[in-house]
């Protein structure tokens, strides 16, 4: 029988391959819902699921394990998984857009990852190099094509989605990791290229979304994950989105003029955000924990449990025919650009 303590609003990260006992304690703390797992806490498929039975453990109650396993450069398990390629490859090779989503989705929920942050829906501008090819394309109506090709073969293994970088973080030169990029478009014309890959993923039913740690200073004063404006009016309101809203990571500069992370977590949770990332700062990440109030939240819980991943759906798929065509099809996508 599960305890069902609530999934909390804080996703946070581990240090290590291991669970050090410290760590057991934050995990089971009310507020914490959910685990990031960063290349630094994997070496190999069964290190990573004795890792993440730990952490489930650890919680009397359901928690989220969470990983980025897009492709390309932004791909933390490697040795083991398939090696999967940029996002703009597909462009190539629609066909293999949805095979590929559910091989990412199938190896993850076979070590117990819950879901990977994808697909990136940001149309490439040619002007950020944080984005760059980790975009499907520079077209909106290919990107959107796409993308939703990708979440279709993930939803088929059992893995939610999550878009990410809403409205669109594709048009700014500055990583946000870094620093606190500004894109000077307006409304119009972010809606009338940025938005489609968005708007069709919502009403194909997209899970989750992520706003980016971007200002869009003619539209609203502060970054689109501290908005009510973006979140609520545009996303929830307009877009009619009813998935869950992640904070892109409170540790990056581009969330620093908000505040003090208190502060932080405080503004992204009032504009609307259901879970709060608190990423590479286990100081940071304990503040938050303290800083927010334990609440009972019976939306968010039904929007966190659409996250779950659901291992049965895509049970046994290693080594089968479909897995290694699949896997044959993106090492020759890649070869082709080597």
């Amino acid at each position: 029988m599960t305890n069902h303590t609530p999934i909390g609003p804080v996703m946070l990260d581990v240090e290590g391959l291991t669970l050090a006992p410290h760590e057991q304690e934050k995990i089971n703390h009310p507020n914490t819902g959910a685990v990031i797992l960063f290349s630094r806490n994997y070496q190999n498929p069964q290190q990573v699921t004795e890792l993440i039975n730990s952490i489930r453990a650890a919680r009397k109650g359901d928690i989220l394990i969470a990983v980025d396993q897009e492709g390309g450069r932004v791909q933390r398990f490697q040795t083991g998984f398939t090696r999967l390629p940029p996002a703009a490859y597909y462009a190539e090779a629609p066909e293999l857009a949805e095979s590929a989503g559910w091989l990412m989705a199938a190896e993850l929920l076979a070590v117990g990852v819950d879901f990977s942050f994808a697909p990136v829906l940001d149309i490439d501008c040619g002007i950020s190099q944080i984005i760059g090819n980790r975009s499907f394309s520079t077209d909106p109506t290919l990107a959107t094509q796409l993308a939703s090709l990708f979440r279709k073969g993930m939803n088929t293994a059992g893995m939610a989605a999550t878009g990410k970088h809403f409205p669109g973080h594709g048009a700014v030169a500055l990583d946000s990791h870094l620093a606190l990029p500004t894109d000077d478009r307006d409304l119009d014309s972010i809606r009338a290229k940025d938005f489609l890959p968005f708007k069709h993923l919502i009403n194909e039913g997209l899970e989750g979304i992520m706003p980016a740690h971007v200002v869009y200073p003619n539209i609203d004063p502060n970054p689109a994950g501290f908005s009510a404006f973006w979140i609520q009016q545009i996303l929830r309101q307009e877009l009619n989105f009813n998935g869950t809203v992640f904070s892109d990571d409170l540790s990056m500069a581009g969330a620093a003029s908000v505040g003090d992370f208190s502060e932080r977590a405080r503004q992204a949770q009032r504009a609307g955000c259901d879970m709060l990332l608190v990423c590479n700062n286990p100081l940071a990440a304990e503040q938050v924990l303290e800083a927010l109030p334990i609440t009972q939240d019976p939306l968010r819980e039904q929007r966190l449990k659409r996250m779950q991943g659901k291992p049965e759906q895509s049970k046994g798929f290693i080594n089968s025919e479909k897995w290694q065509q699949t896997s044959h099809l993106i090492n020759q996508l890649i070869q082709k650009h080597a």
